[in-house]
């Protein structure tokens, strides 16, 4: 039976970990595994992209397969050709699809008709990808993931709906900061308390960025205007006192991470001063994603 990875849940606590330290393993021989030999992988994206683009194709090479880059309007969907029968036409071609775009609800039927794995490269809702080669950031430099903090500051976009749903499913604890009206999912926070039963994880939403980031080992934020709310930009003025700056992190552990998901607007998320202090894990945050990503298409495509 075929696996897809359209949410961090759709993994267990035991496969996230074995993905992360195999990520960590390629990454210190890139061309160790070329478990896609003679396989053709599909990069649908929707949207634009830089790390993930580059991350996926550069894997899928590296690992022997054969990249497809597909943009939207390269398809039949963008004349209107129903996504179940572009997802039985995929499946008579293509051995994998990634999938970059907006609607998670199309995401999903996509993968009802489409036979093989698909992998969640970001929709309005997760973004799943992202959040394993974060946590492989985070284990490369604390030697753990279980039982931290992370604190998330800022608009409660697909990034932070994903970092609850992971603390839940791993059990590690989650604070998301976010000025009023712009919390995260509410499916996102149910499905967090869910599996955070389980596991233990403490799972805290609130408007109070000085209260998330307390103690955290891990302070993460991203922009406040997400791709395709370029029109929201009035908004910023809500986000006031939701900046990472030194002021802010001197409330989180001592020797807190500050993370980022890129690209940033420096000023506005996060400080100038901040984000140049951390570049450099911000940056191998970036080059994480080839090494968790290849990690996982050899789990799921192989």
């Amino acid at each position: 039976m075929k696996r897809d990875f359209l949410n961090v849940s759709d993994l267990t606590k035991e496969e996230i970990l074995h993905i992360i330290e195999y990520g960590i393993k390629l990454k210190k021989d890139r061309f160790s595994d070329r478990s896609l030999k003679g396989k053709s992988i599909g990069l649908i994206f929707m949207k634009p992209s830089t790390r993930t683009r580059l991350s996926f194709e550069v894997g899928v090479y590296q690992m022997g397969g054969q990249p497809l880059y597909i943009t939207g309007s390269s398809t039949q969907l963008s004349r209107g050709e129903d996504i179940k029968d572009t997802g039985r036409v995929m499946s008579r071609y293509l051995d994998g699809l990634v999938v970059r775009t907006y609607s998670h609800r199309e995401l999903e039927e996509l993968a009802v008709y489409f036979d093989k794995p698909v992998i969640n490269a970001l929709t309005d809702y997760l973004h799943p990808c992202q959040i394993l080669a974060d946590l492989q950031t985070i284990y490369e430099r604390l030697g753990r993931i279980e039982g931290i903090k992370v604190a998330f500051v800022g608009d409660g976009n697909n990034v932070a709906n994903t970092w609850l749903i992971a603390g839940g499913v791993v059990g590690f604890n989650v604070s998301v900061a976010t000025p009023e009206g712009y919390e995260p999912s509410g499916k996102a926070v149910y499905e967090a308390l869910k599996h955070a039963d389980k596991t233990g994880a403490q799972i805290q939403i609130t408007n109070n960025p000085v209260e998330a980031v307390k103690d955290a080992d891990v302070v993460y934020t991203d922009v406040w205007v997400s791709m395709g709310q370029e029109g929201e930009k009035e908004k910023k003025k809500d986000f006031e006192g939701f900046t990472v700056d030194e002021k802010l992190i001197k409330h989180a552990s001592k020797n807190v991470l500050v993370m980022h998901c890129l690209p940033a607007h420096k000023g506005e998320e996060i400080s100038e001063e901040v984000f140049e202090e951390y570049a450099d894990l911000i940056f191998e945050q970036a080059e994480n994603r080839l090494h968790a990503q290849k990690s996982l298409m050899n789990f799921l495509f192989k």
